[in-house]
């Protein structure tokens, strides 16, 4: 065994089990971290304070355009969500359709092309035309100001307006006075959520659009997975343990709410959670948070795309550039 390694992980049901115990990680001397803030484990990462963490998937995809790659990842993918739902509009903007985001003003949180942003905007590129070179992009927090990130780089492609939002200025206040025209976040406008009648979904009906858009494509989006700094990919044992181990929490998470279903989950403060409990299964399978690559490819394939056609990624990179080899038949 090696000397032993700093995990970074966020606190989730999925990997619950890893932090209080019940899941082991066999042979390894690990010391298991989360922060209050998933972006936190991204810049630590980053400035090297883990050998093994959670990341967005755009943060981990920027680094590969270094002129020395940090790190490879296992085919973990901790945080995954449907998108259309992180489109938001002012209702005054003239905005009914997807087609009429071409030629707005979008605020994009955090930066151009989050995790959140890099999947909707490719959406929108493949379905309804809108391209980012169409839009002017405004850089900022949604619903506190944030200054930009200076520790993960920060590409903008040639023909692309991007500016970040006036210090102290907000991006769901901005949307709702209508300075600017849309909002891609993976927050949730405070606004929104306080009954405001000048902020609306793009997708009123979005559960059912990311159904269908499920049943079309096959893809649960991935946010982020787990990397590994790249001094440690040798260690091939010992990123094994790793990996049954994140899988092994994540099934105990998933038979938790099978064996629940007997009850009708009456240890959750959510009516009627058995019924969508029920719905998902039948359309997202008995595994419906999977990890390693064979069930997740398709979905990191096109991530991929969207990440080099949205001017993110010098090249088109795969499956095998960003993978650690001996995982790349999981």
């Amino acid at each position: 065994m090696g000397a032993g390694l700093t995990i970074g992980t966020y606190r989730y049901e999925h990997t619950e089990a890893l932090f209080d115990g019940r899941v082991k990680i066999d042979g390894v001397d690990a010391a298991l971290e989360t922060e209050p803030l998933i972006s936190d484990l991204f810049r630590h990462m980053l400035e090297g304070r883990y050998g093994i963490a959670e990341l967005g998937l755009t943060y981990f995809l920027r680094t590969f355009d270094l002129e020395d790659a940090l790190f490879l990842a296992l085919p973990i993918f901790p945080n995954r969500n449907f998108r259309h739902s992180a489109i938001f509009v002012n209702t005054e903007a003239g905005i009914e359709r997807p087609q009429d985001l071409a030629g707005k003003t979008i605020g994009e949180f955090a930066l151009f092309g989050h995790d959140a942003g890099v999947w909707p905007k490719g959406i929108l590129a493949d379905e309804y035309g809108v391209t980012v070179d169409q839009c002017r992009w405004v850089i900022g927090g949604t619903n506190h100001s944030i200054p930009a990130f200076d520790w993960v780089p920060q590409p903008v492609p040639d023909g692309v307006h991007v500016r970040h939002a006036p210090a102290g200025q907000t991006l769901g206040a901005m949307l709702e006075s209508g300075e600017i025209d849309a909002l891609i976040s993976v927050d949730v406008p405070q606004a929104l959520l306080q009954g405001s009648t000048r902020i609306a979904r793009l997708f009123p009906d979005y559960e059912q659009v990311e159904r269908d858009y499920y049943r079309r494509t096959g893809i649960f989006p991935p946010m982020h997975l787990v990397a590994v700094r790249k001094d440690l990919v040798h260690r091939t044992g010992e990123l094994r343990s790793v990996y049954r181990a994140f899988v092994k929490a994540k099934n105990l998470a998933e038979r938790k709410h099978l064996k629940d279903a007997a009850k009708q989950h009456m240890s959750l403060v959510t009516p009627w959670f058995s019924s969508l409990f029920e719905r998902n299964r039948r359309l997202l399978g008995e595994d419906w948070w999977p990890y390693g690559l064979g069930a997740n490819r398709k979905a990191v394939d096109t991530f991929l795309r969207y990440h080099h056609e949205q001017g993110l990624s010098k090249r088109l990179l795969t499956s095998q550039d960003i993978f650690v080899p001996e995982f790349l038949d999981t």
